[in-house]
């Protein structure tokens, strides 16, 4: 249990250099995203999830037709689109991690409020890290707090409350699918919605769509997050007083 909450408070950055426990950093993260809790809906937003991607048909031609029904996998500080396996719903390279995360407060006192999104990079300890667009290359990579602040951290939402709701940025789905090598699909944001044509030059792209899949149980548990609260690890009367669940 130590383990899995000191992975969480480094990955995210949320623990001060100095002496301040892991737990009320880690608290102060769930604090930050209990000021945004005013409604089910924000709260729904903490839900673990897998991405899955859809092409709609028009755009399921040659190479991009294999894109359809993959998942979203996180390795080499990308985020990639790949196979899945019709059975598990995992990466069919069961060495790469698939995208396994939720949405969460960006904690940054010098932005606006921004929801921003994290996913487990490993499963043993589960450590997070949060989803990024680099502000040069506009691809999607995830790092800890030190590592993505720099860059485009939210607003991450969804379309609507249904658990295969589409993910957005900046409420809009502008995500494309640019292969990066023969057969290797990374995903990027047309931030300047001109098809990343100055950035991708020759390479091929291709629109696609996020959706966003609800896990539960023991595919929960596979990926690094548990059963056991938002964060995967059993909140505690001293994390519940400190995020202000706990008033008494």
């Amino acid at each position: 249990m130590v383990d899995a909450i000191v992975g969480l408070a480094l990955s995210l950055g949320l623990v001060a250099p100095t002496a301040v426990s892991v737990t009320t950093g880690v608290a102060q993260g769930v604090s930050e995203q209990h000021k945004q809790n005013a409604d089910a809906a924000n709260q729904t937003r903490m839900l673990k999830f897998h991405i899955d991607v859809h092409i709609d048909e028009k755009r399921r031609k040659g190479k991009a037709a294999a894109l359809h029904n993959g998942i979203i996998t996180l390795h080499s500080d990308k985020l990639w689109i790949e196979a899945k396996d019709p059975e598990t719903g995992w990466p069919v390279d069961a060495t790469h991690h698939p995208f396994t995360g939720f949405y969460l407060a960006y904690p940054d006192d010098n932005r606006p409020s921004t929801r921003g999104m994290v996913s487990t990079i490993t499963v043993d300890p589960p450590m997070l890290n949060w989803i990024y667009i680099d502000n040069s290359t506009y691809a999607l990579s995830y790092a800890n707090r030190s590592g993505s602040i720099a860059h485009h951290v939210g607003s991450f939402d969804w379309t609507s409350d249904a658990n295969d709701s589409s993910i957005t940025f900046d409420s809009w789905e502008g995500f494309l699918a640019v292969e990066e090598a023969a057969g290797k699909w990374a995903l990027y944001f047309d931030m300047d919605d001109d098809g990343l044509k100055a950035i991708r030059k020759d390479k091929k792209a291709v629109e696609v769509s996020l959706v966003r899949r609800v896990v539960t149980g023991q595919e929960v548990n596979k990926w690094g997050l548990t059963e056991e609260g938002n964060m995967g690890f059993r909140a505690t009367k001293e994390v519940d007083k400190i995020s202000g669940k706990n008033k008494g």
